[in-house]
């Protein structure tokens, strides 16, 4: 690649627009870890029982079913900055006084409204992240996508490493829960600014008259696509491999393979998120020469051959040379297919009912993610790691096979809704 070609690719991560979708992504990021791995740390550390703990997993629910309440930031706009901006301000405030009340809460004497507390912020996250995913997809053209998928995703990943990693380290040297939750609240300020800076997008066409248009109308306006069956089952195919290997990635490398904790540590924490965000910023450069087809084509046949790395470790058996290999190339290349997917979603959504269409989308890509577990443990235990990775590499392909048969209907998608 040229100096002149690669500066083309990574023009398009200069703009005003793509560095507000950075710190945006950085706020819909920031509430997650402290309602799942930071809470479960402060709770462990103040001596809650273990039962009490799993328990408090439930709060999360509200991101697996926000696409319930989506319809109604689709049709009710609130009375100050724009359909978009304005639930995104009132979500983040609202998430930063959440935040900081549920940092002032004692886990033995109050668990009960700590728990409140917590599905609120995951409430309030799960609605930032329906507003925000909407508005990512109504204020990108197609040439953009690729490189706001990319840097927004990217934010998400920093910010859960401040409120789960970050967070940890300040908590054991130098502050107190309350404190560390606090900053936490205050850092949502970051988006609120990204927020009053942002351009409210343009709708085009009519929004939703009614709360039974904003229900009805995404679903029977996506259904009346040619191919909108077939769409559908892509979203679901394109990543199942990957997510297939995914779920027992750690475990193999622990059992199958033999690695310490520590080397499995290193590797998928620091190695492996290095990867990912090198693997989101150069998908989304790519995608602005690639275009959508093309990129989803590549890297979903990259995220397949990199099952097949992990085949190669088993056959191996201890290697950390092979290991560092395999880890980051799969990480690269899986952070090239998330940046490439959400491009997808976006393009998928009209701009009219992006807040359901989505968060349902969204529902959707996930169902593969939540529920092969059960069944990737299965298949591992009874057939070995070695045909367990290979299997896991011809899940990928229908989803590739698939992909190349709806090229037309996708590249329609790379034109301006």
């Amino acid at each position: 690649m040229s100096g002149a070609s690669a500066a083309e690719l990574l023009s398009v991560f200069r703009s005003r627009k793509i560095f507000l979708l950075l710190l945006l992504g950085f706020s819909s990021g920031l509430p997650l870890a402290l309602t799942g791995a930071t809470l479960q740390a402060w709770l462990t550390v103040e001596g809650v029982r273990l039962q009490d703990i799993g328990w408090f997993a439930l709060v999360g629910q509200p991101y697996v079913y926000k696409f319930l309440w989506a319809p109604l930031m689709d049709r009710y706009p609130l009375p100050f900055l724009g359909r978009r901006r304005g639930w995104l301000m009132a979500t983040q405030f609202a998430l930063l006084l959440a935040i900081a009340w549920m940092g002032s809460v004692s886990p033995k004497e109050s668990p009960w409204l700590l728990a409140a507390l917590a599905l609120s912020v995951a409430f309030l996250s799960a609605s930032q992240d329906i507003v925000f995913d909407a508005y990512r997809a109504d204020v990108l053209d197609a040439p953009e996508r690729g490189a706001g998928a990319a840097v927004s995703v990217l934010g998400y990943r920093i910010a859960m490493l401040v409120s789960g990693g970050l967070a940890l380290i300040l908590v054991d040297g130098w502050l107190s829960w309350k404190e560390a939750y606090w900053l936490m609240a205050v850092l949502m300020l970051i988006g609120a600014a990204a927020t009053w800076a942002a351009l409210e997008p343009q709708v085009q066409g009519k929004a939703p008259a009614t709360l039974l248009e904003a229900v009805r109308e995404p679903l029977t306006e996506f259904f009346s696509r040619d191919g909108a069956v077939a769409l559908l089952a892509l979203i679901v195919l394109y990543k199942l491999g990957d997510a297939f290997a995914g779920v027992l990635t750690t475990v193999f490398l622990l059992r199958g393979a033999g690695f310490s904790l520590t080397d499995v540590g290193w590797a998928n924490k620091w190695l492996g998120v290095g990867a990912t965000i090198l693997g989101l910023l150069a998908g989304g450069a790519l995608m602005a020469k690639l275009r959508l087809y093309r990129s989803l084509l590549l890297f979903g046949i990259l995220q397949a051959l990199t099952n097949l790395g992990f085949m190669a470790l088993a056959l191996a058996g201890k290697s950390y040379a092979l290991m560092i290999a395999v880890v980051a190339a799969e990480n690269l290349c899986g952070g090239m297919g998330t940046a490439a997917f959400v491009a997808l979603l976006m393009a998928l959504c009209d701009r009219r009912f992006s807040a359901t269409q989505y968060a349902l989308l969204s529902a959707l890509a996930a169902l593969g993610r939540v529920y092969v577990g059960p069944a990737a443990g299965e298949l591992a235990a009874a057939c070995g790691w070695t045909a367990f990775f290979f299997f896991t590499f011809l899940v990928a392909l229908p989803g590739i096979a698939l992909l190349a048969g709806l090229r037309a209907r996708i590249d329609t998608l790379d034109a301006d809704r």
